[in-house]
Protein backbone atom coordinates (compact mmCIF):
# COMPACT_ATOMS: atom_id res chain seq x y z
CA UNK A 1 0.00 0.00 0.00
CA UNK A 2 2.85 2.39 0.85
CA UNK A 3 4.32 1.76 -2.62
CA UNK A 4 1.01 2.61 -4.25
CA UNK A 5 0.70 5.82 -2.22
CA UNK A 6 4.31 6.75 -3.01
CA UNK A 7 3.59 6.40 -6.73
CA UNK A 8 0.44 8.49 -6.42
CA UNK A 9 2.36 11.18 -4.56
CA UNK A 10 5.32 11.17 -6.96
CA UNK A 11 3.86 13.83 -9.23
CA UNK A 12 4.22 16.49 -6.55
CA UNK A 13 7.10 17.75 -4.44
CA UNK A 14 7.35 17.14 -0.71
CA UNK A 15 6.63 20.83 -0.19
CA UNK A 16 3.17 20.40 -1.70
CA UNK A 17 2.43 17.47 0.61
CA UNK A 18 3.70 19.32 3.67
CA UNK A 19 1.56 22.35 2.76
CA UNK A 20 -1.49 20.14 2.16
CA UNK A 21 -0.99 18.39 5.48
CA UNK A 22 -0.43 21.68 7.31
CA UNK A 23 -3.48 23.38 5.88
CA UNK A 24 -5.53 20.22 6.35
CA UNK A 25 -4.66 19.96 10.05
CA UNK A 26 -5.36 23.63 10.65
CA UNK A 27 -8.64 23.14 8.76
CA UNK A 28 -9.55 20.23 11.04
CA UNK A 29 -9.05 22.55 14.03
CA UNK A 30 -11.22 25.25 12.43
CA UNK A 31 -13.98 22.75 11.59
CA UNK A 32 -13.84 21.28 15.09
CA UNK A 33 -14.13 24.71 16.68
CA UNK A 34 -16.99 25.66 14.38
CA UNK A 35 -18.84 22.42 15.22
CA UNK A 36 -18.22 23.14 18.90
CA UNK A 37 -19.88 26.55 18.62
CA UNK A 38 -22.69 25.64 16.22
CA UNK A 39 -23.74 22.47 18.05
CA UNK A 40 -22.83 23.75 21.51
CA UNK A 41 -20.47 20.84 22.13
CA UNK A 42 -18.48 20.68 25.36
CA UNK A 43 -14.94 19.50 24.58
CA UNK A 44 -13.17 17.34 27.15
CA UNK A 45 -9.48 17.57 28.11
CA UNK A 46 -8.54 14.83 25.62
CA UNK A 47 -10.46 16.60 22.84
CA UNK A 48 -8.58 19.80 23.59
CA UNK A 49 -5.24 17.97 23.71
CA UNK A 50 -5.97 16.44 20.30
CA UNK A 51 -6.82 19.92 19.02
CA UNK A 52 -3.43 21.09 20.28
CA UNK A 53 -1.71 18.18 18.51
CA UNK A 54 -3.47 19.00 15.22
CA UNK A 55 -2.27 22.60 15.59
CA UNK A 56 1.30 21.46 16.27
CA UNK A 57 1.26 19.03 13.34
CA UNK A 58 -0.13 21.77 11.11
CA UNK A 59 2.60 24.21 12.15
CA UNK A 60 5.36 21.61 11.75
CA UNK A 61 4.01 20.67 8.32
CA UNK A 62 4.05 24.32 7.31
CA UNK A 63 7.67 24.45 8.51
CA UNK A 64 8.25 21.52 6.14
CA UNK A 65 6.85 23.66 3.35
CA UNK A 66 8.94 26.73 4.17
CA UNK A 67 12.12 24.83 5.17
CA UNK A 68 12.11 21.72 2.97
CA UNK A 69 15.79 20.94 3.63
CA UNK A 70 14.87 19.50 7.04
CA UNK A 71 12.03 17.39 5.62
CA UNK A 72 13.17 14.22 7.39
CA UNK A 73 13.08 15.99 10.75
CA UNK A 74 9.63 17.45 10.08
CA UNK A 75 8.27 14.07 8.91
CA UNK A 76 9.69 12.31 11.99
CA UNK A 77 8.19 14.93 14.33
CA UNK A 78 4.82 14.70 12.59
CA UNK A 79 4.89 10.91 12.82
CA UNK A 80 5.65 11.05 16.56
CA UNK A 81 2.83 13.53 17.20
CA UNK A 82 0.46 11.42 15.08
CA UNK A 83 1.31 8.37 17.20
CA UNK A 84 0.66 10.34 20.37
CA UNK A 85 -2.60 11.73 19.01
CA UNK A 86 -3.70 8.32 17.79
CA UNK A 87 -3.03 6.85 21.22
CA UNK A 88 -5.05 9.57 22.94
CA UNK A 89 -7.90 9.21 20.41
CA UNK A 90 -7.87 5.41 20.82
CA UNK A 91 -7.99 5.74 24.61
CA UNK A 92 -10.86 8.22 24.39
CA UNK A 93 -12.67 5.92 21.94
CA UNK A 94 -12.27 3.10 24.47
CA UNK A 95 -13.61 5.40 27.23
CA UNK A 96 -16.65 6.14 25.08
CA UNK A 97 -17.22 2.46 24.27
CA UNK A 98 -16.89 1.34 27.91
CA UNK A 99 -17.79 4.34 30.10
CA UNK A 100 -18.53 2.09 33.07
CA UNK A 101 -14.89 0.88 33.08
CA UNK A 102 -13.24 4.25 32.44
CA UNK A 103 -12.11 6.71 35.06
CA UNK A 104 -13.59 9.98 33.85
CA UNK A 105 -11.32 12.93 33.17
CA UNK A 106 -11.34 15.33 36.07
CA UNK A 107 -12.64 12.83 38.67
CA UNK A 108 -9.15 11.87 39.85
CA UNK A 109 -5.92 13.79 40.30
CA UNK A 110 -5.19 15.51 36.97
CA UNK A 111 -2.59 13.84 34.78
CA UNK A 112 -0.04 15.81 32.74
CA UNK A 113 -2.40 16.17 29.77
CA UNK A 114 -5.18 17.52 31.97
CA UNK A 115 -2.79 19.91 33.73
CA UNK A 116 -1.54 21.24 30.38
CA UNK A 117 -5.09 21.64 29.06
CA UNK A 118 -6.17 23.40 32.27
CA UNK A 119 -3.26 25.83 31.99
CA UNK A 120 -3.92 26.46 28.29
CA UNK A 121 -7.63 26.92 29.05
CA UNK A 122 -6.77 29.67 31.51
CA UNK A 123 -4.51 31.39 28.96
CA UNK A 124 -6.74 31.06 25.85
CA UNK A 125 -10.25 29.94 26.86
CA UNK A 126 -11.72 30.34 23.37
CA UNK A 127 -9.29 27.69 22.02
CA UNK A 128 -8.50 25.41 24.94
CA UNK A 129 -11.19 25.54 27.65
CA UNK A 130 -12.28 21.98 28.48
CA UNK A 131 -15.83 21.73 29.82
CA UNK A 132 -16.99 18.25 28.78
CA UNK A 133 -16.60 14.63 29.79
CA UNK A 134 -14.22 12.31 27.96
CA UNK A 135 -16.62 9.34 27.93
CA UNK A 136 -19.59 11.20 26.42
CA UNK A 137 -20.38 11.02 22.71
CA UNK A 138 -21.91 14.41 22.02
CA UNK A 139 -21.45 14.21 18.24
CA UNK A 140 -21.73 11.13 16.04
CA UNK A 141 -21.44 11.06 12.25
CA UNK A 142 -21.98 7.84 10.25
CA UNK A 143 -21.84 5.88 13.50
CA UNK A 144 -18.45 7.25 14.58
CA UNK A 145 -17.82 9.68 17.42
CA UNK A 146 -15.46 12.61 17.10
CA UNK A 147 -12.80 10.56 18.93
CA UNK A 148 -13.21 7.75 16.37
CA UNK A 149 -12.82 10.21 13.48
CA UNK A 150 -9.79 11.72 15.17
CA UNK A 151 -8.20 8.26 15.46
CA UNK A 152 -8.68 7.75 11.71
CA UNK A 153 -7.23 11.18 10.94
CA UNK A 154 -4.17 10.61 13.11
CA UNK A 155 -3.65 7.25 11.40
CA UNK A 156 -3.78 8.95 7.99
CA UNK A 157 -1.38 11.65 9.13
CA UNK A 158 1.01 8.98 10.40
CA UNK A 159 0.91 7.11 7.07
CA UNK A 160 1.59 10.32 5.15
CA UNK A 161 4.47 11.20 7.49
CA UNK A 162 5.98 7.73 6.99
CA UNK A 163 5.77 8.13 3.24
CA UNK A 164 7.34 11.59 3.41
CA UNK A 165 10.09 10.18 5.63
CA UNK A 166 10.70 7.11 3.48
CA UNK A 167 10.55 8.67 0.04
CA UNK A 168 12.71 11.66 1.10
CA UNK A 169 12.31 13.57 -2.16
CA UNK A 170 9.35 12.70 -4.35
CA UNK A 171 10.15 15.14 -7.13
CA UNK A 172 11.75 18.52 -7.63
Amino acid sequence: MCGFLSKCMSGYSNRVWFATLGLGCLGVVAIGMELQHLLRLAPCPYCIFQRLLYMLIGLIAMAGFFLPGAGLLWAAMIFGLALLGGGIAAYQSWMQAYPELATECGFTDPNLIEQLVDWLGMQWPSFFLATGFCSSKEWVFIGLSMANWSLLLFFGIGVLALILFRVRKLSA
